[in-house]
């Protein structure tokens, strides 16, 4: 199921409000992307990159970022099988927590 036709405008808008899109590699900056996608993204920007990247490069992805929310990261867990302690942002909470914490 990966490597699908991929057009990155096909996303969400709001998703790269703050860079130019024409800009952004779909290989090299694929941490990027599913970061994005993960954190702000719709559920039809969800699909979009499991059919393109496939669950395997979302979870091994989402394994090394250190800043994801919890539940996010729960909802990852809980798809993939994975125990939370593989994940770098469980592991690696912050001292202080956020102020909106919810």
């Amino acid at each position: 199921m990966r490597k699908k036709k991929f057009d990155i405008s096909s996303l969400s808008k709001h998703l790269f409000w703050d860079v130019d899109v024409q800009k952004i590699n779909l290989e090299k900056n694929k941490n990027f992307i599913i970061q994005r996608v993960l954190q702000y993204g719709l559920l039809t920007d969800w699909i979009y990159i499991y059919k393109y990247y496939g669950w395997e490069v979302i979870v091994d992805v989402t394994k090394k970022l250190r800043d994801i929310d919890d539940k996010t990261i729960y909802f990852i867990a809980a798809l993939s099988n994975t125990p939370l302690d593989d994940f770098l942002c469980y592991t690696t909470k912050q001292s202080i927590p956020r102020h909106w914490n919810f």
